[in-house]
């Protein structure tokens, strides 16, 4: 894909998605269904409810993804939590689903401290399987955690190789967010071949500046710019990616815009 078909958008606020895309002249947006912090299920508030957000979307061609809630912990051996997180991402799949969303993203979650990985990579198999994947699930890269399922490209690559084997998929894609590499330990100048090289695939970017140093661990994004990823190799790994971008950046509607702007600039 080259540069100038790259789609360019952000994650939004619930509530009317099209209009936040109008808003940013953007035809790609991601939200939440409901509290990412709640185990209560998804929460549609779009006025006219799913058909309605649904038809309104596809007139005004615009691609709709949800963010599953941040909660969500597939990989764990805590029965308490990886059995509320299997009932959670399935009905954010079915509601997402309703939406006519392109996507799930969800993150990679962790196992504890004296847990073998190995346990949650096959746990993450168990997780597809017990699934249905009526759209894609965006497997995502994240910041923090020494215990993490998608961290580093070790455990990113044992989680990929346990789902590769999964009843279901084909159905599973990979979400690369450039602030949760930088902070994760990933060289931003091969990140893009050494995911590929593990999944043969980047179907979604995130992409962050990052407020904290490289390896620092820690998930706090900035505006493009404003943070600390060196800009050729920020937008080199958004442009080598080639997917659809969205952006999780502060601000509102003119901030945005503005990190579109940024990356367009840049190459992207």
């Amino acid at each position: 894909m080259s540069p100038s078909q790259i789609a360019i958008g952000a994650h939004v606020d619930q509530t009317d998605p099209v209009a936040e895309a109008a808003a940013r002249g953007t035809t790609v947006v991601q939200f939440f269904l409901g509290d990412p912090q709640s185990y209560k299920g998804p929460e549609l508030r779009y006025a006219g409810g799913a058909a309605a957000l649904r038809s309104a979307a596809e007139a005004a061609g615009v691609d709709l993804y949800v963010h599953a809630p941040y909660i969500v912990n597939v990989a764990t051996t805590n029965n308490r939590v990886r059995i509320p997180s299997r009932k959670l991402l399935q009905q954010h799949l079915d509601a997402a689903a309703e939406i006519g969303a392109k996507g799930l993203v969800v993150h990679g979650g962790h196992v504890g401290k004296t847990d073998d990985p190995a346990t949650g990579f096959d746990n993450w198999r168990k997780a597809v399987e017990a699934t249905d994947l009526k759209i894609p699930l965006l497997l995502e890269n994240t910041a923090g955690g020494e215990n993490a399922m998608a961290r580093h490209l070790e455990r990113i690559e044992g989680v990929w190789e346990a789902v590769s084997r999964a009843e279901g998929a084909e159905h599973v894609g990979f979400c690369l967010d450039t602030c949760h590499a930088w902070a994760g330990g990933i060289e931003l100048g091969t990140a893009v071949a050494r995911v590929r090289a593990i999944t043969g695939r980047i179907d979604l970017v995130h992409a962050n500046d990052s407020r904290d140093g490289f390896d620092s661990g820690a998930d706090r994004h900035a505006n493009f710019g404003a943070g600390q990823l060196p800009p050729d190799e920020f937008a080199d790994v958004v442009r080598q990616a080639g997917a659809p971008v969205v952006c999780e950046t502060p601000g509102g509607a003119e901030e945005h815009v503005a990190d579109f702007t940024w990356l367009r600039e840049h190459g992207v």
